[in-house]
This record gives C-alpha cells, structure tokens and sequence, in this order.
C-alpha cells in the first residue's frame, strides 16, 4: 500500500510541479526519489539502486536520441535564421489567407508524422513555421503547441498505416499489418481531425476575442525583409526530410531518422546559405536547445525507469491486464493507465502486450481490432503534462509554459483521443 501510495503521489507531485513551472532537473528526480524510498529502493546500495536505474533511464535515452535532437533542433534553428521559414509563412498566408495559418500548421505536422518523421523532430522542424504564421495572423503565442501536438500525436500517429512506432509495435506481438483494422481507423481518424481541430480553432476564436495577441520576444528572431528567400527553398529541405524517412524508416529504423535530418540541414545550408542572418549564433542556439530539450525529456524518462521497477507499478499492471468484461475494453483500459503511468505511449505498449497480446488471443480476440485498441490507446493518456514529448514542445521548442500552454494541449491529446478510442470500442463491438 506504501508504494502504491508513493507512485501515484510521485507522479501527482511531478504533473504539479511540471505545471507550476519547476526545474525538471530538479523536479523530475526528486519525485522519483519519493517513490523509491516507498518502495524500498535503496539509493546508492546494490544493483537496482536508485542513482543507478534512475540515471540508466535518463542516460539510456540521451543516447538513443541525442542526434535526432541535434539535427532536429539545428534544422528548425537554419529554417528561422536564413529567413526560409518566414518566407514559407508568407507564401501561405498570400495564398490560403490569414483565416487558414492554424490549419497549415496541422498539415504540415500531420503530413511529416504521416511521412515518417519522429514526431519530436517534426516539432523541431514545423515551429519556425508555425511561429511565423501566427505572427503573421496575430493570434496568441500559447496555441503553438496545441497546433503542433494535434497534428502529430492524434489522429495520425496512431492510425493504420503509420510508419510511427506507436503503429508498429504491435505488429511484433500479435502478428498483424500497419494497416489493422484500417476501416475502423479511418473513421476514428477522420473523427479526431476534424472534431480537434473545430476545438482548437474555438479556443483561438475564443482568446482572440477575449484581447489576446501574438506576443513578441526578444528572443524571436530578427530577419531582414531583404534576406528572405524564395518560399521553394524552404520547402525542398522540408521534402528531403519526408523523402529519405520515409524511404529509410523500415530498413534502418532510426538511423533513418539521422540521415534524413542530415540530409535536411545540409540542403537548407547549401540552398540557402547566403540568406543566413547569424549562421554561427543559428549553429549555438541550435546545439544548447538541442541540450535543453534532450535533457528536459531524458529527466522524465529516468522519473518513469523508476517507476516501472517499483511492486506497486508491477501489481498495477497485472491487475490492469487481467480486467473483467469486454475483452477490448480492458486492453484500451489497460494501455491507457500504463502509457498515463510512464508517460510514454510506446513505453505502455511495450508493457502491457507481452501480457495482452497472449491473454487475449488465447480468448478468441481479432488480432486487427487489438492491434488497432491498442494503438489508439496508447496515444490518449500518455500526454499528462509530464511526457517527454509535451515537455520538450510546451517548454524546449515553444518557450511557453505549462501554466499558458497546456489545458489546449490537453484537450486535444488526450480528451480527442479518449473520444476516439471510445468511437473504436463501439465499432468493433456493434458493427
């Protein structure tokens, strides 16, 4: 019961202060701390001591990581300083009117997950953008994150067909295809599209006009109006990013990611080198955000390499998995918590179905429409204010905080998908 009680008031504890704005170096370890010392987790002695599994976490993920971060954050960082994503904003604007910069930004986030980019790196490379459209349509700063996690993390993310991780790993345990249950999730898909982004356009509707405005910095970026280049020059890197993930992503996986993003930045320089504004100042802020970001993220990975090494969390899962009644509403049930726990949509995932995929099966359940549950699932809970990737957008990337940005983010990653899982539990069990 300790420890029980210790998990759920670490991870409480950790969303409050993540809200409230605290040091994630500071908060992050100190709730996991917690949590150990109720479950009995020595702090320097032995092998499964807290210093050690805690820092295996955060370590473990800086290592898998650190150069999609590097990349990432140096490609959004040339995009504003060569002018390129201005120059982008501006062409869209002309075209499509400034009534229609929010639904850019959701494309573009939404075509590049879809495409095959990590989603953290599609953050990374659609801000610059997405911050000069909302400069350009002077609507409020705060939203920025809600566009861009809407686009990536709901309806896309997690349907049939998506080459994200989020989609495949099931594949591995119950045998299916990307494409499970692809008629359910093109209906929940369309859902989640058009239902979120209805919400989040009555929510700027609403700040607006209520007197907010786009805000700005002295930490934007500053580019003369005669070094824009042309919007294609924006654009091509942009598609060399999409073209060699999604080329790549099957045989090298992450390494795909590497070389793509590589493969973006060096385009961006070559094309649109004598349009930098600060090429040397573009390359610093690029790397220490880089650092910042990985950091923030690895901090709350280590607060959840503790939590799944305490009883009480083990206990969780096996009740969580082991739920009475309709057989897909205890997977959906189950993959929620877990994925809520960690923080981490494919961390739940990978928790729960060695115990799910079996159990389930051996019940007569259709791998598709598990393979599909599972999936959408995973994406709903795990955007609680103390996931990696809500972290790193709110904090790393959009310089906002969790007090101004969030409840958007919220509502659209987590109460969308919850709508939509629930639209998939009945379709499979009516229809």
């Amino acid at each position: 019961m300790v420890s029980f009680l210790g998990l759920v008031g670490g991870l409480i504890l950790l969303i409050v202060l993540t809200i409230r704005g605290i040091n994630l170096f500071i908060a992050a370890p100190l709730c996991a701390l917690i949590v150990a010392l109720t479950s009995n987790i020595p702090v320097f002695i032995g092998e499964t001591n807290f210093v050690a599994t805690y820092m295996a976490g955060f370590s473990g993920f800086i290592a898998s990581w650190f150069f999609m971060f590097l990349l990432g954050s140096l490609f959004g960082k040339f995009m504003e300083d060569s002018g390129a994503a201005d120059s982008i904003a501006r062409w869209i604007v002309s075209k499509l009117g400034m009534k229609h910069a929010v639904l850019a930004v959701v494309l573009a986030c939404a075509i590049l997950t879809y495409g095959g980019v990590s989603v953290f790196v599609v953050a990374f490379s659609v801000y610059p953008m997405a911050l000069s459209l909302f400069k350009d349509a002077n609507l409020p700063r705060r939203f920025i994150p809600a566009a861009l996690a809407f686009g990536s993390v709901t309806f896309t993310m997690t349907s049939a067909g998506s080459p994200e991780i989020q989609n495949w790993i099931p594949i591995k345990y119950l045998g299916t295809s990307p494409f499970a249950a692809w008629e359910v999730s093109l209906v929940v898909a369309i859902f989640m599209a058009s239902f979120g982004y209805w919400w989040l356009k009555r929510m700027i509707t609403k700040a607006v006009a209520q007197g907010e405005e786009f805000e700005h910095r002295n930490t934007d970026p500053d580019i003369p109006e005669r070094d824009f280049p042309h919007p294609i020059t924006g654009l091509i890197p942009l598609l060399v990013v999409l073209t060699l993930s999604f080329l790549l992503h099957e045989s090298l996986q992450q390494l795909a990611l590497i070389i793509a993003l590589g493969g973006g930045v060096l385009t961006l320089l070559v094309i649109n080198y004598r349009h930098f504004h600060d090429l040397q100042n573009a390359i610093n802020l690029g790397t220490t955000g880089a650092l910042i970001a990985i950091g923030n993220t690895a901090a709350v990975v280590g607060f959840g390499t503790i939590a799944k090494s305490t009883m009480a969390f083990q206990s969780a899962v096996e009740v969580m998995t082991q739920l009475p009644g309709n057989e897909l509403i205890g997977a959906a049930v189950a993959v929620s918590v877990i994925a809520g726990l960690t923080g981490s949509a494919s961390g739940g995932q990978a928790i729960a179905l060695p115990l799910l995929g079996p159990h389930y099966l051996d019940q007569g359940v259709d791998p598709e429409e598990l393979h599909r549950i599972v999936s959408i699932s995973s994406g709903a809970l795990d955007s609680l204010p103390h996931n990696g990737y809500v972290v790193t957008t709110i904090r790393a990337i959009c310089n906002e905080t969790h007090q101004q940005a969030y409840w958007a983010v919220g509502a659209l990653t987590v109460v969308i998908p919850m709508i939509g899982l629930a639209m998939a539990v009945l379709l499979f069990n009516w229809f």
